[in-house]
């Protein structure tokens, strides 16, 4: 009797799972395969961090959150019906960990007078604003809005998604997403209005969506 083939080595098995689309290795995943959701997990959770971090604006709840929703993903994966890609279905489920974590908390979103008081205050600024700076700044803004607010701002101007894709990932229509974009950034603005150099947030924003959503 001859022996039987040896398996292929691990090193070839990893290269044929990083050839495979996200689909592919979802559909692999719900087939018994042990590896397969962990090259998803590889292949997006910097993005999903990103998500939970901008949203949240707090590092160990943005890691409990996204370990949250991959554990979720990981349950749920036979619920993916392809209507959306897998990117878009993650993004979502990430999403909504961090609302439940925000309403679970409680979170109470500040009024607007308190957001005009805040701007108001005699807080002495430097002529220059670092990129790293204008990013805490905007992020920590961001915690004043409401959350169905911030995941829209984050999605559509931190991450640079469009409308369309946003409104897929948080399960709305294309006008609540301008409508929540368009709040929020009204009620950000005196508190953001500080920021002279309005290029330099701008350029924050755009080259962080660029990254992330290049990979």
């Amino acid at each position: 009797m001859n022996p039987p083939p040896d398996s292929p080595p691990a090193a070839t098995q990893h290269a044929a799972r990083s050839a495979l689309s996200d689909a592919d290795l979802l559909t692999s995943h719900i087939g018994g395969d042990p590896h397969a959701f962990s090259e998803i997990v590889r292949r997006h959770r910097d993005r999903m961090w990103a998500v939970a971090l901008r949203t949240l604006g707090d590092p160990d709840e943005a890691a409990d959150a996204v370990q949250d929703a991959f554990v979720s993903a990981y349950r749920k994966a036979d619920s993916f019906r392809g209507e959306a890609a897998v990117t878009t279905w993650l993004h979502r489920i990430v999403v909504n960990a961090c609302l439940d974590r925000m309403r679970r908390k409680s979170i109470r979103p500040v009024a607007d007078d308190e957001l005009v008081e805040a701007a108001e205050r005699d807080t002495p600024m430097p002529d220059q604003t670092g990129d790293r700076d204008v990013s805490m700044e905007v992020t920590a803004a961001l915690k004043l809005l409401p959350a169905d607010q911030r995941a829209a701002l984050v999605l559509v101007d931190m991450m640079g998604y469009s409308v369309e894709d946003a409104a897929q990932v948080l399960g709305v229509p294309t006008g609540t997403v301008k409508s929540r974009c368009a709040r929020g950034r009204a009620k950000l603005a005196p508190i953001l209005s500080h920021l002279r150099n309005r290029s330099d947030l701008t350029r924050v924003s755009s080259a962080k969506g660029a990254q992330l959503r290049d990979g």
